[in-house]
């Protein structure tokens, strides 16, 4: 299992394109071919972001990331090698097409579940729970939580519900939205603002990269909750499979792993009593 990060500068150039909503966003991405998931074919193709450090992250040849890690984890369990997982690029907006269509058999990038999308897509998991938080530069204590916010200058990424969630909350906040989060930490590094919020995990990603480590911290004090599963084609017969090796994996100790390597440098600690997580019943 990798659990190495990017590199520095290739950390920067893909944060640079990153067009995040609260879980994630990008360009439209590419398709792949291969076999059918369960061992049965001579590879597997799973979806995952490929600009998100810390969870799905693609720089050149290689990929690294949380999410990545877990999606090689299961693949293993049912039955492929790491050489026969072909990666395939799932910006958010094209996931659920990606799976009726056929162009993936998994996938692993920051997919929350909800209602809305088990119409159309079934769902294993979840094996993470993420929640909104907020960075802030490593040296300001000034910020707990949302309630410190009033009166303060706080960025997210435009048309997020980030963005709209804190606004709700403290209506005393000057909400300053850029086109991605690589403006908002460059804002905050320079001290045009005060916090970033987006999920907790996708935080402590960018503030673990190499260009920004000991730069950043991620508050702790999550207030929404966003269970992150694996996304399956409706009606898929894996997902009690897919279950298994999430509960494998965290009683292996190989998921308590990768959050920690994936997250190294961010002063993150994940929530504890969220998770890690117990895996759903299918089909409910």
């Amino acid at each position: 299992m990798r659990s190495s990060k990017p590199l520095g500068l290739a950390a920067t150039a893909a944060i640079a394109a990153l067009t995040l909503t609260a879980c994630g966003g990008g360009d439209d991405g590419g398709s792949g071919s291969g076999g059918e998931t369960g061992g049965s074919g001579d590879s597997v193709r799973i979806g995952i972001k490929y600009d998100q450090p810390g969870l799905g992250f693609r720089d050149g040849s290689e990929y690294t990331g949380f999410d990545v890690d877990v999606a090689e984890y299961v693949a293993g369990e049912l039955g492929y090698s790491e050489d026969q997982i072909e990666w395939v690029e799932s910006p958010s907006a094209n996931r659920e097409n990606m799976l009726a269509n056929d162009q993936v058999d998994m996938i692993f990038a920051t997919y929350s579940i909800t209602d809305e999308r088990d119409q159309t897509v079934d769902f294993a998991g979840p094996y993470f729970i993420a929640g909104q938080d907020l960075l802030v530069r490593a040296d300001d204590n000034s910020i707990q939580g949302p309630a410190d916010l009033d009166g303060k200058n706080l960025c997210s990424v435009t048309g997020s519900t980030s963005a709209v969630n804190v606004q709700e909350e403290v209506p005393g906040v000057n909400l300053v939205e850029q086109g991605g989060y690589a403006e908002c930490v460059t804002f905050l590094e320079s001290g045009q603002v005060d916090a970033v919020t987006t999920d907790d995990i996708i935080l402590a990603g960018l503030a673990s990269t190499d260009a920004n480590q000991g730069k950043f911290k991620v508050v702790g004090n999550t207030f929404s909750e966003e269970r992150y599963g694996v996304g399956l084609p409706q009606g898929s017969d894996q997902c009690e499979a897919v279950n298994e090796a999430i509960t494998k994996m965290i009683e292996e100790g190989a998921w308590e792993e990768a959050v920690t390597a994936n997250t190294e440098g961010a002063n993150y600690s994940y929530n504890e009593e969220l998770n890690p997580p117990t895996p759903e019943p299918c089909g409910e």
